[in-house]
């Protein structure tokens, strides 16, 4: 009988409350113990650490620190037993690649995987105080003391091969059994806008305010606006507010939106965005309106399964159209789901996924 590989999954968070986490391996787990593995997650922080480091207090903050040091010294103790090792963007918040390097010394299994420029400086505003605690650039060793890396565009993978040639591309996926198709409301007097995201990312959203005021002012009562994200915030100019993005709705949030947006800076950050935001419009049937930026660009064929915009003026222009056809936002609703179902999906990546697996715990 063949023998069950063990994996240790190292992460920030807990299952289920990491966008990045749920879309990047999350999903695919089921499938791989059915294929002979099996998983133990080693968490940094619990729900009340979360809170905490997402929190205001310096010393519960510095509490903290110590408290997940000693957890991941716990990690390097039991490293050895495991066939393989998946840290998933870093396994420690502050400092450079010291428990990465020692846990490769123990167990040269390393999977690494990342969707984000994360070598570049990129911190939350409640931490920017701490940001010099912080060595991004430690993504560069972690790389390097890695047996593969996987990472969610091209752009990623590019600058993951300049430090070790066994990365790999695999796009950001969305499991199209989960993600259903929105039922077909075309004929609604009024049409929602929507954006869904978490707090970090709302200043993207954010910027284009004055933009969705100007088409506010344009259509009046024909359209309305839906944020999903994890904070409570009004938009008078708008008028709109948030809606509180929960597990147990997040699909059914998504429905209500008839064309969704995706804005982003061109900047080098932006360029290691996977377009989860798209993704999940596309999957529901949503046409998507999103920065002509990374992998966006990637995902979105103009005119074909999407729009791609480059100014204030395409922003106008594409919401418009949408706006007054409905037959365009039929149109470009389905493309876009075919595009997900044919390369974006987990159906459509597990082989590719489980082909990388294996090349890993082959040794």
């Amino acid at each position: 009988m063949k023998k069950t590989k063990k994996i240790l999954i190292i992460t920030h968070h807990r299952p289920n409350r990491s966008p990045g986490q749920r879309f990047r391996f999350e999903q695919y787990l089921d499938l791989l113990e059915k294929n002979g593995y099996s998983f133990h997650w080693d968490i940094l922080l619990n729900q009340n650490d979360d809170k905490i480091f997402y929190g205001d207090s310096i010393l519960k903050k510095i509490s903290l620190v110590f408290r997940t040091f000693f957890k991941r010294l716990k990690t390097l103790l039991r490293a050895k037993k495991y066939d393989g090792i998946l840290i998933y963007r870093e396994a420690y918040i502050i400092g450079g690649a010291f428990f990465e390097q020692l846990l490769s010394k123990i167990n040269p299994n390393i999977w690494y995987d990342f969707d984000d420029a994360i070598w570049l400086s990129n911190v939350s505003e409640k931490n920017k105080k701490w940001a010099w605690l912080k060595h991004p650039r430690k993504t560069i060793s972690i790389i390097k003391v890695s047996k593969i890396i996987t990472c969610g565009n091209q752009y990623l993978t590019d600058f993951a091969k300049q430090y070790n040639k066994k990365a790999f591309l695999i796009p950001t996926t969305i499991d199209t059994k989960y993600h259903t198709l929105k039922g077909d409301d075309l004929n609604k007097n009024t049409i929602t806008i929507g954006w869904t995201g978490s707090s970090t990312t709302l200043p993207y959203f954010e910027q284009l305010l004055p933009l969705l005021k100007i088409l506010k002012e344009k259509y009046g009562n024909k359209i309305n606006f839906k944020i999903i994200v994890d904070v409570k915030k009004t938009y008078p100019e708008i008028h709109a507010m948030t809606t509180p993005w929960q597990l147990n709705t997040e699909i059914q949030d998504l429905h209500q939106i008839d064309i969704g947006i995706m804005p982003l800076p061109n900047d080098e950050w932006s360029k290691g965005k996977c377009g989860f935001k798209i993704l999940q419009y596309m999957a529901i049937g949503i046409p998507s309106v999103a920065s002509a930026v990374g992998a966006n660009k990637e995902i979105i064929k103009h005119y074909e399964n999407g729009f791609l915009v480059n100014d204030e003026k395409d922003w106008l222009k594409y919401l418009s159209e949408l706006i007054e056809n409905k037959t365009l936002r039929r149109k470009i609703g389905q493309a876009g789901r075919k595009t997900v179902e044919e390369k974006y999906s987990v159906e459509a990546n597990k082989d590719k996924y489980l082909n990388v697996l294996n090349s890993f715990c082959s040794d």
